[in-house]
């Protein structure tokens, strides 16, 4: 086996550095109690550094961390690493484009998968660019294949999910990408709660999300978003009540619209009739 290059080296202090600083992040903004939540940046195609298992994301130091490769066996390290290392390698596995995954629990997003409410809202023009729509992944028991495999078919086209009763989970091209995106999701999760508790959430209208999608793609950004809502005319963003008396404005112009249609064929009919029978018009 080669030894490691000088310039090796320091890039693996650095990604451990890394991971060290974004756990203090985490754990300081409220992300997760006690040994909560995970950490992983993929080094090469078959070799990730991730947090140990039993440690606080708070108290990371660099030795502490472990290396494996893409089976999960350790190449590195004196701890175990984490016992959701799988869901990891699931991600990196499928994806070979991500760099770094934060797994965490914060508050309001996890509020959210124990509600089981994916955030698919178009509330906010950021969450609608920057984050697309976060599913809810069905729950599986923590550290079991059952984990990695609820969320398999939220991964390509999306960055992330919620665990349903269990927390969230974010990708990224490298992990300040990943805990940025993790971030934005709980910033979310929080603004429509406390929306819910006001007025209700108001969403954006299709045609506004349509821009946003636009804006979207031309940032490189890809995966599923939200639709937005249907709004009166004219009418940017509105509330459940106020796309439903839209929609039923716009059911009754169709029926009103059909009756008129109707009316003319039934006299139409009627003079053709009359005429065929040589019968005086009934005025």
């Amino acid at each position: 086996m080669n030894e490691p290059t000088n310039e090796q080296m320091q890039k693996e202090a650095k990604i451990k550095q890394d991971i060290c600083e974004i756990g203090r992040k985490v754990y300081e903004k409220g992300f997760g109690a006690a040994n909560d939540g995970n950490i992983s940046v993929r080094l090469s195609t078959n070799e990730i550094w991730i947090t140990p298992t039993g440690v606080s994301k708070g108290a990371l130091q660099p030795e502490m961390l472990v290396k494996v490769n893409g089976q999960g066996e350790v190449l590195e390290g004196e701890l175990r690493p984490t016992s959701e290392m799988k869901m990891h390698l699931k991600v990196y596995e499928m994806r070979p484009d991500i760099g770094g995954i934060v797994h965490v629990h914060p508050p309001y997003a996890t509020a959210f998968a124990i509600a089981g409410l994916p955030l698919d809202f178009a509330t906010l023009p950021e969450s609608v660019v920057l984050l697309g729509t976060i599913p809810v992944a069905k729950y599986a028991t923590p550290s079991t294949q059952a984990l990695p495999e609820s969320i398999a078919s939220h991964v390509m086209n999306h960055q992330g999910v919620l665990l349903e009763n269990h927390g969230a989970l974010t990708w990224g091209k490298d992990l300040q990408t990943a805990y940025y995106l993790m971030e934005s999701l709980e910033f979310t999760a929080k603004i429509n709660w406390i929306a819910r508790q006001m007025n209700g959430a108001r969403e954006l209208s299709v045609e506004r999300v349509q821009e946003l999608v636009a804006l979207r793609e031309k940032m490189g950004f890809m995966g599923e978003t939200p639709v937005g809502v249907i709004c009166p005319p004219g009418i940017d963003v509105c509330s459940a009540s106020e796309q439903s008396t839209s929609i039923k404005e716009s059911q009754t112009l169709t029926v009103k619209i059909d009756e008129q249609q109707m009316e003319q064929i039934v006299n139409r009919v009627t003079e053709a009739v009359i005429s065929r029978l040589q019968l005086p018009k009934i005025k």
